[in-house]
């Protein structure tokens, strides 16, 4: 206080009977804050030095480890109606149970009768293609017959002008003897006309001889014509060799043009027996699809479509079912900055939501309500928050993790790194550099025996 007044306050008032006084009084407070303000001093210099576990701080969501084991909604695979529900909320379903029953809506498939009416026109289009075969066989075996009757119709031709041909030529040999005996008797006759001139020959011989000529003569023209017609014969023999030729020719070609035309029909109806098996089969699969199954065992969670009477589209989802049988893992989010830090069997603590715990981040040892998984996958792309998603299943060296933890639930993470001291991590943050980046051990390892 100010010296402002020449009267004194403690010969005013008597203020030793004042507890907190007389306490006050009597201490040296100077030294004792001078001794407590060097001990924090040494105390926090001590703690710089501890060591300090670097570790990347996330958060996420409890799902499944395998995709099929994650919460699913079954979809309407074909168009309908609801007609009746098998299930309710929360029940529990077996694999190829019925959840539901739909009817068609589609006009071209409300015929009831529309499957085995198809059997039937594929039966009939089958017995067609039977029909086509046979008439193809048949035309065939036709076929084969006019081979068979034009190779021995050939043959006889053949044989025929070959006997026409040694005809001509047996006939052309007589005809040879008979001018040969033409010109001896017409020599004959000369010297019979000069004997008979010479008085040596009666007339009657003269005429016998020229009777001789004469009937020569008319041998030599019959072998004549008989050789000209031996010749034509010839002729005919082949325009008949021709003909058989031409006409077996014709008719091979008319069986094989009736055989084509049946092998075109037999392939359109072959053609229409597989669009009508096409047809028939997925008949036969859509008819299957009005009752919605379980696709495994699990727990009816959601009727997205409810009531009687609703009509719902191809792709539609119906329900949603939860697999009975999980394995957890949590789904968290790093910050692309911390993607390099992050490596797969890297070991990471996870904090529940709703489990108590006392978490310190630098200190894993002595955190109390962690449980302890790893990573098993990393995404290779940004998600749409903009960071990365990593995959963490439950470390087989740690806790159990606790039965009672649902699919949705929260999560916070703490991916561990490198042991640094406490000062060295307090510099890093104040600068905002990142973590340092390592490699486990095990990494490590892997590295030196591939090299």
């Amino acid at each position: 206080m100010l010296n402002i007044t020449e009267k004194n306050i403690n010969r005013e008032s008597e203020l030793g009977h004042f507890r907190s006084f007389r306490v006050l009084s009597g201490r040296n407070t100077t030294r004792r804050l001078i001794k407590t303000l060097y001990a924090i001093g040494i105390l926090f210099l001590i703690v710089l030095f501890l060591p300090w576990t670097q570790n990347i701080r996330s958060s996420g969501v409890v799902t499944a480890l395998r995709p099929d084991q994650r919460p699913q909604t079954i979809h309407a695979v074909i168009a309908g109606r609801i007609e009746k529900w098998f299930v309710q909320e929360g029940q529990f379903v077996r694999k190829g149970d019925t959840i539901l029953y739909i009817s068609e809506i589609k006009e071209e498939y409300l015929d009831p009768q529309l499957v085995q009416n198809t059997e039937s026109q594929l039966k009939a289009k089958e017995s067609t293609v039977k029909s086509y075969m046979n008439k193809v066989e048949s035309n065939d075996n036709q076929i084969d017959a006019l081979i068979n009757a034009r190779k021995l119709k050939l043959e006889q031709a053949e044989n025929k002008l070959i006997q026409s041909r040694l005809k001509v030529q047996s006939d052309s040999v007589d005809l040879t003897a008979a001018e040969l005996n033409f010109k001896i008797a017409k020599e004959q006759l000369t010297r019979m006309e000069q004997l008979y001139k010479d008085g040596l020959k009666s007339l009657t011989d003269l005429e016998t001889r020229k009777l001789k000529l004469q009937e020569t003569k008319a041998k030599v023209i019959a072998q004549e014509n008989k050789l000209i017609s031996s010749k034509n014969e010839v002729l005919n023999a082949v325009l008949e060799l021709q003909s058989i030729n031409a006409d077996y020719k014709d008719k091979i070609s008319k069986s094989e043009t009736e055989k084509f035309a049946t092998l075109s029909n037999m392939y359109d109806a072959e053609a229409m027996v597989s669009k009508l098996q096409n047809q028939y089969i997925n008949y036969s699969i859509r008819s299957g699809m009005y009752y919605i199954l379980a696709p495994q065992d699990g727990y009816v969670t959601k009727a997205i479509q409810s009531g009687i009477g609703e009509t719902v589209k191809e792709g539609t989802a119906i329900v949603s079912i939860m697999p009975a049988a999980y394995e957890l893992a949590v789904e968290m989010y790093v910050n692309p900055m911390d993607m390099p830090l992050l490596e797969r069997k890297q070991h990471v603590q996870i904090q529940f939501d709703g489990w108590p715990a006392i978490v310190f981040s630098g200190w894993p040892g002595v955190s109390f309500g962690t449980f302890g998984g790893e990573i098993v996958a990393i995404d290779n792309f940004v998600s749409e928050n903009g960071k990365y998603r990593v995959l963490v299943s439950r470390d087989s060296n740690s806790t159990q993790w606790p039965s009672a933890i649902r699919l949705g639930a929260g999560a916070s993470t703490i991916t561990l790194l490198k042991d640094v001291p406490i000062w060295y991590e307090l510099w890093r943050q104040i600068n905002g550099f990142p973590a340092d980046f390592y490699k486990s051990t095990n990494t490590k390892k892997k590295n030196e025996t591939k090299n």
